[in-house]
């Protein structure tokens, strides 16, 4: 699936701004998901994202952080299981639809595997997560469409607007 890519190659790509989602998973009882919210209410990192996919006997809760490492740190501390993968966080604004953007995808035939939106957003417009089978195509495709991609360093840290 992947070649080796040689320093030039690197050079001569794009790597597109990236951030971790952690996939958390929790057992499907009253309170487990205040316990994670909890948890996170910490001035050291703030969930910017989340999305809570319900099973029978537990459900997957995907978070955005606004600092990974001090995400990983206290998922540790709570001894809550998670897996990490890297997503795009894509703003929608001037003409950069999510119509224009599912449609920049799927001219590459890109499929999205999910997307949800940010509530602690860089400049506060419209902005999305996307898991996408290929960030690196998907994110110079899009570069190349003029969207602009965010990466951790962009996440707010605080729930509120900050002046510019």
């Amino acid at each position: 699936m992947s070649q080796a890519s040689t320093p030039f190659e690197t050079t001569q790509g794009y790597a597109p701004p990236t951030v971790t989602q952690f996939s958390v998973f929790l057992t499907n009882k009253v309170g487990k998901l205040f316990d994670l919210v909890k948890a996170f209410d910490t001035p050291r990192c703030q969930i910017c994202a989340l999305s809570v996919h319900d099973a029978t006997d537990h459900a997957v809760v995907r978070i955005i952080t606004s600092k990974a490492d001090q995400a990983k740190q206290i998922l540790r501390e709570h001894g809550i299981p998670y897996s990490e993968k890297d997503v795009l966080v894509v703003e929608l604004s001037k003409g950069h639809t999510l119509t224009s953007l599912c449609v920049s995808l799927l001219s590459a035939e890109l499929s999205i595997q999910f997307a949800y939106p940010l509530m602690l957003r860089p400049n506060g417009t419209p902005t999305i997560a996307l898991s996408v089978e290929d960030p690196t195509l998907a994110g110079q495709i899009l570069r190349r469409k003029e969207f602009r991609l965010f990466g951790e360093a962009d996440l707010p840290d605080r729930p509120h607007t900050h002046d510019h």
